[in-house]
């Protein structure tokens, strides 16, 4: 049976030979694409298997690789030469699979190969051996012995807290001297930045992202863009705006985040609320997700705190986001922070860790205390709570969560409660 090809490679010499080079009856041209829209456009039909692009493709980056991915369709290459800037420019977008024109008689293989490779292959590969610590900068490379651990902290509709908690745990775990860094991705408006008094007219997110649209994010290119908090925490800082969500388009978001982990001991993500996929349903063809960014970081979290509050409703609302994420992302590794728990409610926080447990089905339930005068000192310097608050009990707490995720024994005289069924 042939295989549909698409060819993409904007105004190039060798365009003619590379049709000519394309065997038939194996392979066929669906369609010669003008421009990056008329190729997603032709990817969507589904009738190819494989598009060719080039260098000098007008705004080919790494989200239109990641979307032709994304339709089942692979990507070759196509450069004038071998060691050429052409290659080098595709293989930062993650383009692995290239024929030179030079060589036109591998074309065959290498489109036989393409297809035969996953369709979504990340591209983190590129910057594994790029673990320079962020903690500092100024040694010498030091190579980490495994992959960096990230999670995710994310709560649903009226969670309270969430971004105290992902600070908070991130302090704690920097506090240790492992190398943290904090990425606020909250697509609704980021709130990490003015937490720690930063002016956040300039996002490092943002900036990391367009770095990584282009195939320039690397251990450097993340270091200059996340915001120094002590020497072992650096800080991403979120969206100025929040009618600028389509700029974090999930695939830069996933790039960033493996970047990030192949960096840093410990990447923590401050994520959005809402998982719902409206587009999915209001339009007939892919259309931006402003949704997407959380769920990719959710997806891609080797464990996802799932923040609630410990009063009525939030308890309720609680247990429904936990059925939503595990509905909307079934890889998720809920782990459980009931925050604001409190003695007025008139409810042990025994019972409270108990019935979440039970309803939820979750196998790690953990409270968080109410401690406004920690909350409000830390927010009115503009510091973390490990900072200005070492000794109250919330920091207690997330000193205490941020031992129990990164597996790191505590003292029982200092570890909140937790449930494990």
């Amino acid at each position: 049976m042939s295989s549909g090809i698409l060819v993409a490679v904007g105004a190039v010499e060798f365009e003619a030979a590379l049709l000519d080079a394309i065997e038939r009856p194996l392979f066929h041209v669906v369609r010669r694409c003008v421009d990056v829209p008329d190729l997603l456009a032709a990817a969507a039909t589904h009738q190819a298997q494989v598009a060719v692009v080039s260098a000098h493709l007008r705004n080919l980056d790494r989200d239109v690789v990641a979307r032709l991915r994304a339709e089942n369709v692979a990507v070759v290459g196509a450069t004038a030469e071998t060691s050429s800037a052409d290659e080098a420019a595709l293989r930062r977008l993650g383009i692995e699979s290239l024929v030179f024109a030079d060589d036109m008689a591998t074309l065959r293989e290498v489109l036989a190969e393409s297809m035969n490779a996953p369709a979504a292959v990340s591209s983190s590969s590129a910057w594994l051996n790029a673990t320079r610590p962020l903690a500092d900068q100024g040694e010498a490379d030091q190579p980490l012995t495994r992959r960096g651990q990230v999670i995710a902290v994310w709560g649903g509709s009226g969670a309270p807290g969430r971004s105290v908690v992902a600070l908070g745990l991130s302090a704690e775990l920097a506090r240790s001297g492992a190398s943290t860094l904090l990425v606020d991705a909250d697509v609704y408006g980021g709130a990490v930045a003015p937490l720690l008094g930063m002016l956040d007219e300039s996002s490092g997110l943002l900036a990391a992202a367009r770095a990584s649209n282009v195939g320039a994010l690397d251990a450097d290119a993340l270091a200059r863009h996340a915001r120094r908090v002590n020497p072992a925490l650096r800080v991403l800082t979120g969206l100025p705006r929040a009618d600028r969500w389509a700029e974090v388009k999930p695939a830069l978001l996933r790039d960033v985040i493996d970047t990030a982990r192949s960096v840093c001991a410990f990447t923590v993500v401050d994520c959005g609320f809402s998982v719902e996929l409206d587009e999915e349903i209001s339009y007939d063809v892919a259309a931006p997700r402003r949704n997407g960014a959380t769920l990719e970081a959710l997806e891609n979290a080797d464990t996802v705190v799932v923040v609630g509050g410990a009063d009525p409703l939030s308890l309720g609302r609680l247990i429904r986001a936990v059925h939503e994420l595990t509905t909307m992302v079934p890889s998720a590794s809920p782990y459980i922070v009931i925050n604001r728990v409190r003695d007025s409610l008139g409810w042990p926080e025994s019972e409270i860790v108990e019935t979440v447990a039970r309803v939820s089905g979750v196998t790690s339930v953990h409270t968080l205390p109410e401690d406004r005068l920690a909350c409000d000192k830390a927010i009115v310097h503009g510091r973390t709570l490990s900072e200005c608050a070492s000794d109250s009990k919330l920091t207690r707490a997330l000193r205490s969560m941020a031992a129990d995720l990164a597996g790191v024994p505590e003292s029982p005289a200092r570890r909140r409660r937790t449930v494990k069924y």
